[in-house]
């Protein structure tokens, strides 16, 4: 196996193992913009793709479950800050929920809170 071969191959365990990297955007946003509307008179909009917002929102959730598997896996930590920590992350999800509505499959692939449902 060369060099590229086992690079391609590792990589690939790795987003499954972690669950990051690419996921589809819900059909209905796809080629969609996201238009972000000042309160303040006279500036102007801010104007993106839906997907580059989606491709962001997706990068947060897999940089904080890389941040469990860290927690969960740090030899250093006790149970008890494990357990605090893990708390932390959990918010975070919960107060995500509400971008579930942008993945094409929301129950698989998006954020749940405390309560392990979306919003």
């Amino acid at each position: 196996m060369d060099m590229d071969t086992f690079r391609s191959v590792l990589t690939e365990v790795l987003r499954e193992e972690l669950g990051v990297g690419e996921l589809p955007l819900g059909g209905r946003w796809q080629g969609g913009e996201l238009i972000l509307k000042p309160g303040k008179e006279g500036t102007a909009d801010k104007r993106l793709p839906i997907e580059t917002f989606f491709h962001k929102v997706v990068m947060i959730r897999d940089k904080l479950r890389v941040l469990e598997q860290r927690i969960n896996g740090h030899a250093a930590l006790s149970d008890e800050d494990k357990v605090a920590m893990q708390q932390y992350v959990t918010a975070c999800y919960g107060s995500l929920t509400t971008f579930n509505v942008l993945f094409a499959d929301p129950v698989r692939q998006g954020f749940r809170g405390a309560s392990g449902k979306e919003d």
